[in-house]
């Protein structure tokens, strides 16, 4: 069965729209340039206020170990997901689940990427876009990862209801993330799309 995570929730009616739809994970940005950044006070709100057996990921890029830390004193997160240059160690310093985001692109060695980040939870593969750390919506050559990795793929960047099945059919990810494939806005998701984007995932399982 392949899991769902909708990133770039910022508002508690969206996660729990998320959730009653059947997705597995919500992700919260604390990356202040995103435009889907929220507070630590709003993200509180939204992960309080998520069901049961929903993960709640908090997504940074290169941040001071002491913000990430004041984020976990306030935010009951599950996960945390670094998308930055951050190393193995500062990854598994804050004692808490991660992910390794990567950006791929001709040339990235991905087995050498879950060699190096053996105790991440999983590998979140996203499109390589100059200067952009993610959330670009924008997708990448999915032919560009092995078949056989040591950790569990999270495939992201520019899924949307028109090629996630295909997506899932070629790389056989553990799971899927999108964003910006599921909003009505910038920052508001879709209730109709994320119904639709879950129900293309889950006609791939059948």
């Amino acid at each position: 069965m392949t899991r769902i995570k909708i990133c770039g929730i910022t508002r508690a009616e969206d996660a729990l729209s998320v959730a009653e739809s059947g997705a597995d994970a919500i992700g919260l940005v604390f990356y202040a340039p995103s435009p889907r950044f929220i507070s630590i006070a709003q993200a509180k709100i939204i992960a309080e206020a998520s069901p049961p057996f929903v993960t709640v990921v908090g997504l940074f890029v290169d941040a001071e170990a002491d913000f990430v830390r004041e984020v976990l004193a306030n935010v009951p997160l599950d996960m945390l997901q670094f998308h930055g240059d951050e190393s193995p160690e500062y990854c598994a310093q804050f004692n808490k689940p991660f992910l390794k985001a990567i950006r791929v692109k001709a040339g990235v060695d991905l087995l050498q990427c879950a060699a190096r980040f053996q105790s991440a939870k999983g590998l979140l593969l996203d499109a390589h876009v100059e200067g952009i750390p993610g959330g670009t919506g924008t997708s990448f050559d999915w032919a560009l990862i092995p078949d056989k990795l040591s950790l569990p793929v999270i495939l992201s960047g520019g899924l949307d209801i028109e090629n996630v099945v295909a997506a899932i059919e070629l790389v056989r990810p553990y799971a899927v993330d999108v964003s910006s494939g599921v909003e009505a806005s910038k920052r508001i998701k879709d209730a109709a799309k994320i119904a639709a984007f879950i129900n293309e995932v889950k006609r791939t399982d059948v």
